[in-house]
């Protein structure tokens, strides 16, 4: 008996020790990405939308290339100010007080390069996973976590598919973003990493780089102002500037040409514009343009331009014309120099 007893209690123990030891190996419940918001793989996401009450950003695959990503950043038209909201306006009479109740286009969204922080992001929302459920709430809970009268959305299209959910208001601070599946009415915490990039994506997922390569990876430029053309032999690495000297004397490196180049490459963006958007004034006219080769091969360009409200310039990576800062002129102006042989400058 005692026997039989000591087997059974062994027997219990075992199974005890085999229950505690698969409950230690589970994950915990409530385990950051443990949850599951949309299930489909990232191959199969098509755009991602993020707006509140004001604007709008989209990140979405280009429709030749789904390996290239761009960002749609824009406005919503203004709300209308109601004739009665405004000092002394009446609803009837005043042909102003109609005109400010009419809401105001916004400007046309642009569309630019994404960045390699936009690369990463992007597949992180599909699948879309979450750090909790918290099921189906009731009206009392929806408006206690932000989510009653919320204007921030999120849009994701997949495989033709959109989901579409609301993001509670930020009204008490970042702290905890909940995300309502309007399908469902389904309730989820979001981890606090994922959005922030999407609220200023102008400035983290917008790319900037005016080009991809750098100095030393080209052997040789071509500088060209009104119809003249010189080609310099190019030496050296990043990140000192690079020696150029002209081609029929390339034993003679020139220093003002390389001092003007390196203030050339350093040129910075002031503002990017969109795919296919003109500068105001219309198309610039072209001031000076650089060429870039390797080998004899052609491995990009910027081309500067002067517009009726300052210098634009573009290259063959930026997505349209950016506007340039103040202080171009001393180059437009020095780019005769550059192109012009020295004996043909000396004169007789």
């Amino acid at each position: 008996m005692k026997a039989r007893d000591l087997a059974l209690q062994g027997a219990l123990a075992a199974v005890a020790l085999v229950a505690a030891y698969l409950v230690w190996q589970r994950a915990p419940a409530g385990a950051p990405g443990d949850v599951t918001v949309v299930e489909l793989p990232s191959r199969a996401l098509d755009r991602v939308r993020f707006e509140d009450e004001a604007r709008f950003v989209e990140l979405f695959r280009d429709a030749q290339d789904r390996d290239l990503l761009w960002v749609r950043l824009g406005f919503k038209p203004a709300k209308p100010i109601p004739p009665e909201a405004m000092d002394g306006g009446t609803a009837s009479g005043d042909g102003g007080t109609e005109a400010s109740a009419t809401a105001v286009a916004p400007p046309p969204p642009r569309e630019l390069r994404a960045n390699e922080v936009a690369q990463k992001l992007f597949p992180r929302f599909a699948p879309l996973r979450a750090t909790r459920s918290l099921g189906v709430l009731d009206a009392k809970k929806l408006e206690e976590v932000g989510l009653t009268t919320s204007q921030r959305k999120l849009t994701m299209t997949l495989g033709g598919k959109v989901e579409s959910f609301t993001l509670a208001s930020t009204a008490g601070g970042w702290g905890t973003p909940y995300l309502r599946r309007e399908s469902d009415g389904h309730v989820f915490l979001l981890g606090p990493a994922l959005l922030p990039d999407l609220e200023n994506a102008s400035s983290r997922l917008v790319d900037r780089r005016m080009h991809l390569f750098d100095v030393g990876d080209f052997d040789a430029v071509v500088i060209s102002s009104g119809g003249v053309s010189r080609s310099f032999t190019a030496s050296g690495k990043a990140p000192n500037p690079v020696a150029l000297a002209p081609e029929e004397s390339p034993d003679k490196p020139d220093e003002f040409t390389r001092n003007w180049h390196d203030r050339v490459w350093r040129l910075v963006p002031l503002d990017l514009l969109g795919r296919d958007e003109q500068p105001a004034g219309g198309e610039p006219t072209e001031s000076f343009r650089v060429e870039y080769k390797r080998g004899g091969k052609t491995l990009g360009q910027l081309t500067v331009a002067r517009g009726p409200e300052g210098f634009f310039a573009r290259t063959e990576h930026t997505s349209g014309w950016v506007r340039l800062p103040a202080g171009v002129d001393p180059l437009a102006s020095e780019v005769a120099r550059v192109t012009t042989p020295v004996s043909s400058a000396s004169g007789p």
